[in-house]
């Protein structure tokens, strides 16, 4: 298996939309810059296999011996993404039917049913071409798997077919699906197997299990496609890696199966470029950022980084501000990625991303977004060896599930009440303080951490309640949120007080709740602050818990809102409402202090730090995400690893966009 942990910088390149004469120039530049990996292939079948059963690797040969001559490795994704049109007239059983009846179209991307015959059959076999052609080529590394998955959301036959066989495997009868759903409701009990089908007519009124198998069944079958592919490449390539480039939530795709048999996980990385964005962007990039290094629990690669505006199906974005393109690489390197990819060299002069602009405009005229990658380049391969093997190990995790943010979306509970963005606040809170967080899926192990948030465990696995309860016994901290417990993993709602089975270690009932949207209502603490709530109130009743925090509004205006129990050795906090994230922020500092954790209590908006680290060494990223310029107060003086021989005594500035790298462990 190839070391794919060395930091390095690489490029998305498509030699087949350019001419010849070309490539030998850019392979030349980008060996000047210090490129060290390009990806190429992924929507190339047609190029592949210009006709049924001819294959042309030829061009793809020429191209990649010319990268290797300048010592850059490649990266090829299979290209099952764009079937070709030879393909799709042969074989109309390929493309997606929407739940109206109608086909998806070839000539945009993504059009195939992924339990398509035809499309197994034939995707099968280019990716096996491929792979025996490149499996001994010096300069192929790796495999990226497809493109972007998504559901298809396809109504075909084989998928009600499928569909069928995946009830049938996790339901013993049909009498069970009846059951488990509640068909008795609208009288839409099933009396044969031929009944099930797929939404077909796409109403949101259906029975919500039934919805919420059918999107299950939609990721399982995404992840059945990949594993096709996935046993060929590992068959043909044992030495190569395997990566698939997720996107970005919230959609509804399960992303862990899909990571679970990959080498590595990558993600495709387009911050927002409008100053309307800088206060929220760089917190919802270190998300996503902290989410992909999740599906693995270990370091990512970005396959696709923005390099200039985008623009495609929607009007432009702004173009990058100076030292933003550099700023965002940094600080996808800080949460984890040991290689990012910028999208593209050079935009498109021909095709739908004909504005999603690369590194090198249509002038092919290098400018300052070439100027500033170069710079990165260099620094990054400065530091490639230093940084090499580096990891982030985090003291607190946030879980996240694939199964709350489709149930919740199923059957919206209030206005505003929406749960990846009640994820982005408290990741938002944690970030701002500077602390480390992970996101994890929620049915991971948690004996890593000291602090656990678990917003709005709707749906409530009994085994994932268990290991909650157990880490908190053993010393952990866990906050809990309104919408816990509500149902069992069938999306059926459960006949006990909320919030179910964690009732027992949070220490506490909800007597009732009142969905209040975006109606002002506020809660009051001990020491009588006042902190503004919204979406949900769970009016509570402590058992053994201790109340935080009041209502201050409506008919139960003095009834417990937050509540604290002791639960072995640790502690269990159950905020009935979306607080403020003022109020966050007082909660996640208790926590710290408690815990005795690193923080950054006066990090300037924008501003966030991350530390890498590798047996007894530490390094501190602090990355000015904004367009001010910051000073940020540190706790010693530190050694610059970014610019050697620069100290910073006690505090640091930095330009807009800027970074700095400190070595921890060599202060005074």
């Amino acid at each position: 298996m190839n070391n794919f942990s060395h930091v390095q910088m690489g490029v998305d390149y498509y030699p087949e939309h350019w001419d010849r004469s070309l490539w030998v120039e850019d392979a030349q530049k980008m060996k000047e810059v210090g490129v060290k990996v390009i990806r190429v292939g992924e929507f190339a079948w047609s190029r592949f296999e210009p006709k049924e059963g001819l294959f042309d690797f030829k061009w793809l040969d020429d191209a990649i011996a010319l990268f290797h001559d300048q010592g850059i490795q490649v990266v090829i994704g299979t290209p099952t993404h764009t079937p070709p049109r030879w393909l799709t007239e042969k074989c109309p059983d390929i493309l997606p039917i929407q739940a109206n009846g109608q086909p998806n179209h070839a000539g945009v991307r993504g059009h195939r049913c992924f339990n398509s015959e035809s499309m197994d059959s034939y995707g099968s076999r280019i990716v096996a071409q491929l792979t025996q052609h490149y499996k001994d080529h010096p300069a192929v590394i790796g495999w990226q798997t497809d493109n972007e998955f998504s559901l298809t959301y396809c109504h075909c036959e084989s998928c009600n077919a499928r569909f069928r066989e995946w009830l049938q495997n996790k339901y013993s009868s049909l009498e069970q699906v009846n059951q488990e759903w509640g068909t008795v409701v609208w009288s839409g009990e099933y009396n044969s197997w031929s009944q099930v089908t797929t939404p077909i007519g796409g109403s949101p009124f259906q029975n919500p299990s039934y919805q919420l198998d059918y999107y299950r069944f939609q990721s399982h079958s995404a992840n059945i496609f990949q594993q096709r592919q996935i046993d060929i490449i590992r068959h043909n390539c044992p030495q190569h890696f395997i990566t698939h480039n997720f996107h970005s939530y919230p959609q509804k795709l399960d992303l862990y199966p899909l990571g679970e048999n990959l080498d590595v996980a990558a993600f495709d990385y387009y911050p927002n470029t409008s100053p309307n964005k800088t206060t929220t962007g760089p917190y919802s990039g270190a998300l996503s950022l902290d989410i992909t290094r999740g599906i693995k629990r270990r370091n990512f690669w970005i396959m696709e980084q923005l390099s200039g505006p985008p623009g495609c199906w929607m009007p432009m974005w702004r173009t990058p501000y100076p030292g933003f393109i550099r700023a965002y690489i940094w600080q996808a390197i800080s949460r984890g990625a040991d290689t990012v990819v910028q999208f593209r060299w050079r935009s498109a002069n021909i095709g739908a991303e004909q504005f999603w602009h690369g590194l090198i405009d249509h002038s092919n005229i290098p400018g300052r977004r070439f100027e500033e990658f170069t710079k990165v380049c260099a620094e990054v391969n400065a530091l490639s060896s230093t940084l090499a093997g580096t990891v982030l190990r985090n003291d607190i995790a946030i879980l996240h599930s694939h199964d709350q943010l489709v149930a919740l979306d199923i059957q919206p509970q209030s206005e505003g009440l929406d749960y990846y963005e009640n994820i982005k606040c408290w990741h938002r809170t944690v970030t701002k303080l500077g602390l480390g967080v992970d996101v994890l899926n929620w049915m991971e192990h948690l004996s890593d951490y000291k602090i656990i948030i678990a917003p709005s465990l709707y749906l409530m696995d009994p085994a994932v309640a268990t290991n909650l309860a157990s880490f908190a016994e053993a010393g952990g901290t866990i906050i809990f949120t309104h919408r816990t417990g509500v149902k069992n993993m069938n999306n059926v709602c459960l006949m006990e007080p909320l919030p179910g089975l964690l009732s027992a270690c949070a220490g506490v009932e909800v007597e009732e709740y009142d969905p209040i949207g975006n109606d002002p209502h506020h809660m009051v603490t001990a020491d009588d602050i006042s902190y503004s709530c919204s979406q949900w109130c769970d009016i509570l009743k402590p058992t053994t818990a201790e109340t935080l925090a009041w209502y201050a509004d409506d008919f139960y205006a003095g009834k417990s809102a937050v509540t604290v129990n002791s639960h072995g050795r640790g502690k269990v906090y159950y905020l009935g409402t979306h607080v403020d994230e003022s109020y966050m922020k007082v909660l996640i500092e208790e926590l710290v202090e408690a815990h005795d954790l690193m923080i950054f209590p006066e990090l300037p908006e924008g501003v966030q730090v991350s530390v890498r680290v590798r047996d007894s060494q530490s390094f501190l990223f602090i990355l000015n995400l904004s367009r001010e310029f910051q000073r940020i107060p540190l706790d010693s003086s530190y050694e610059s690893v970014l610019y050697p021989g620069i100290k910073h005594p006690n505090t640091l500035t930095l330009e807009p966009y800027g970074v700095e790298i400190l070595n921890m462990h060599n202060n005074h």
